[in-house]
């Protein structure tokens, strides 16, 4: 999705320089010359500009001139251009002319700046629009591909007033909405049930040939089809028999969905199989892709069939794809990108001083399926992750290493917050799970213990927070079996003794077409255990439709999910079909999810919620008919940055020749952050997508863009606020300021 710019060799620079100065001297296409003619036509200010410049560098001083005369008219707006703001007050009150004028500034300021593009793997971008407007006007020149001048189009309307922003109104958004079914609506119900059917006798034909052996699940000598077939419903219940039978090739993916994928297609997959990408797909989750498309849902299964099917570009990058998110590199006896010192290279990820990330060495390092755009295809590339699962259950070591892993967390003075995850945290057996959560248990009641003996301002943070995160509810929800239920039960009974206070099941829901009856099934029982159910969802192109992520919101509320995050894409090139760029998450922001927003007279009601987690459903309806919500907004919306943290604190700051927006990122002032972020400072990165390529994706799934025009106009962003619900309880004594297992050069 985008780029951070690192520091490149000087040698290398000065290639690659040389080879951006060629760039300047290509002459501009048919199309760019026709939208740099409509540019000038409508606005004579900057032609004058343009033509009276005697080279780039009056046109830079004469824009800039322009525009600050602009926004001097609007102070709280010149504010923030300067960086001497309140932060998301002020934001709220910037006017949309305001967006363009702060922008083209910030394009002046960084005029000529060199950004390495890890999208073009370490190529130099520069970032020079307004000498890319004066070659082209000058000389015809310049390299800009159409893509810029149809984003420098909008920007001087939206500048110049001839393109506003009204926001639509909730009955819009709500129609929107209602495009989208949910996977409980009777008649997709009925179409999946066609297409279990439908595996099932594929997955019966090949036992029978022996092409898939299982003693688990086998057939008695002289069963007729029938009892063979109702034999497999009774499998369809069992999540070992999706895990047994997850596809693993194209030619039988396309067997499965009856025969219905296009030679095009299936030319990607193959290619993906040659690349060595994995395939897993398990039988419950191939059956929620349409295979005969209904007339009233078309296109409603694209945000998942976009998880399943590998896309061109990621093919391309396999072999080349980079980690994505620096902390999660670890060389043993290094700190790792912020700081954090850790026991194993695989076990512990960690970004923040509160929480840190727990990774065992069982079959929870593996996921109930491949998501095209997961965050750590790398660890797939490389062969770190895989769905070998057999290989993958816990060897004799892993009893020792978990042990030391507490000791790990029993020693660090800030940790308060353990995410179980992987992989994927409900993948690993009933017992693995149980042992783990024991261990987490007697290790928070020795740090409490330990902190007796401490003096005040000199204890350690306790364990209050334990989190599984999972894509089971919805890869397979079967796994949320009664016993799941208990064991969860069980261990939150026995922490709350110990002081854990928040109990969170994080899960990973794409659209509404996910929440299916076997996913609310698996919902319900959580529920009933205790935990607090939270969706974080990735705005992918397919999934980023108006009213889609709203409807998902909705939906989940409905079954006693609330929204976490809504993360932008992440990754570089090889997520280029999935991205959606940052504007939408704006847009998607301010337009869409700010129906739900919840009024602050409800902060303490809604702070309770995790203490009255079984009654979570009711809480949530109960809010919404009283605030006369269509749900609860309790998410952010927000971009893990490549660096460290989290934020979607931004400003586009320069534009590619290719349209491509350069934004720089900085960190979210709501929470705390490793100290290493005052060395950092912002992050850059450059997006893998263009707006026009954008919308294009967006036409070519059926979607009008006319109903996307503002997105054109979000090129600042300012991280939400974290709802109360998601605020860590207060301890009643003072917590030490150091940090152990930190190191800062």
């Amino acid at each position: 999705m985008v780029a951070v710019a690192k520091k490149t060799p000087l040698r290398r620079v000065e290639d690659l320089s040389l080879k951006n100065q060629e760039l300047d001297q290509i002459a501009i296409s048919v199309k760019s010359h026709k939208l740099l003619n409509q540019l000038l036509k409508e606005n004579p200010d900057l032609e004058h500009i343009m033509r009276n410049s005697s080279n780039e560098i009056e046109a830079l001083v004469g824009v800039k001139e322009w525009v600050m005369a602009i926004l001097e008219k609007s102070p709280k707006a010149l504010d923030f251009y300067k960086n001497e703001h309140e932060g998301r007050k002020t934001f709220e009150s910037l006017r949309w002319r305001d967006y363009a004028a702060i922008r083209l500034l910030d394009y002046v300021d960084h005029a000529g700046k060199e950004f390495e593009d890890l999208n073009l793997r370490g190529e130099l971008a520069i970032s020079n629009p307004i000498k890319m407007m004066w070659l082209a006007v000058n000389r015809g020149v310049g390299g800009a591909k159409p893509y810029f001048f149809e984003d420098m189009l909008h920007l001087f309307k939206q500048l110049t007033g001839k393109n506003g922003n009204k926001p639509p109104a909730r009955e819009k958004v709500e129609e929107w909405m209602e495009r989208w079914p949910s996977g409980s609506d009777s008649r997709i119900v009925q179409l999946r049930e066609e297409n279990r059917d439908r595996i099932l006798k594929v997955i019966i034909e090949r036992i029978g040939k022996g092409d898939i052996k299982s003693s688990r699940f086998a057939f008695d000598p002289g069963m007729t089809e029938e009892d063979k077939f109702s034999r497999a419903l009774e499998w369809w219940g069992d999540h070992r028999f999706h895990l047994h039978f997850a596809v693993r090739s194209p030619d039988l993916l396309n067997e499965m969905l009856g025969y219905s994928l296009d030679p095009d297609t299936m030319k990607i997959l193959y290619s993906a199989e040659k690349a060595g990408i994995p395939f897993f797909v398990n039988p419950y989750y191939l059956s929620l892709l349409h295979v005969r498309v209904p007339y009233f849902a078309v296109g409603a299964d694209l945000a998942i069939r976009d998880y399943a099917i590998y896309s061109k570009t990621l093919i391309k990058e396999f072999g080349h794809i980079i980690a994505w998110e620096g902390e999660d590199k670890v060389e043993p006896g290094k700190p790792n990108a912020a700081g954090w010192l850790l026991p194993t290279q695989h076990n512990i990820h960690r970004r923040y001083p509160e929480v840190a990330i727990l990774i065992p060495d069982t079959v929870g390092r593996a996921c109930g399926g491949l998501c095209a755009s997961c965050q750590r295809m790398y660890d797939f590339q490389n062969g770190h992750l895989n769905f070998k699962l057999d290989k993958l259950k816990p060897k004799e070591s892993w009893n020792q290493k978990l042990v030391r892993l507490m000791e790990y967390f029993e020693k660090d003075s800030q940790l308060r917050d353990i995410l179980i995850t992987g992989g994927d945290g409900l993948m690993s057996s009933d017992g693995s799970l149980e042992k783990i959560l024991n261990a987490i248990c007697e290790m928070a009641a020795r740090k409490v213990e330990a902190n007796k003996s401490r003096p005040e301002g000199e204890k350690y943070a306790e364990i209050i927070r334990v989190r599984i995160g999972t894509r089971l509810p919805v890869y397979i929800p079967q796994r949320i079996t009664d016993d799941v239920t208990r064991i969860l039960a069980r261990f939150k009974a026995a922490a709350s003794k110990v002081g854990v206070k928040q109990f969170l099941i994080q899960t990973h829901f794409e659209s509404a077409m996910e929440v299916t009856p076997e996913a609310q099934e698996g919902i319900k029982k959580l529920v009933s255990a205790g935990w607090t159910i939270t969706n974080q969802h990735v705005l992918t192109t397919s999934s980023s439709r108006r009213g889609h992520t709203a409807k998902l919101r909705q939906v989940l509320n409905d079954v006693g999910v609330l929204g976490y995050y809504t993360f932008s894409v992440k990754g570089y090139m090889e997520n280029f079909h999935n991205f959606a760029t940052n504007a939408r998450a704006v847009q998607e922001q301010l337009e869409e999810k700010v129906i739900g927003a919840v009024p602050a007279k409800y902060t303490k009601q809604i702070r309770r919620f995790p203490l009255e987690a079984e009654n979570m459903v009711n809480n949530i309806e109960g809010m919404r008919q009283s605030a006369n919500l269509p749900f609860l907004a309790t998410d952010r919306n927000v971009l893990n940055l490549p660096g460290v943290g989290k934020s979607l604190t931004f400003r586009v700051i320069g534009i590619t020749r290719y349209g491509r927006r350069i934004l720089e990122f900085d960190h979210d002032a709501t929470r705390s952050h490793s100290p290493i972020i005052n060395k950092m400072g912002k992050v850059v990165v450059i997006e893998s997508k263009s707006i026009s390529e954008y919308l294009q994706h967006l036409e070519e799934i059926g979607e009008d863009v006319s109903e996307y025009e503002s997105i054109w106009g979000y090129s600042l962003g300012e991280t939400e606020p974290r709802m109360p619900i998601y605020e860590y309880p207060e301890y009643d004594f003072k917590v030490t300021k150091e940090f152990t297992n930190l190191q800062i050069d």
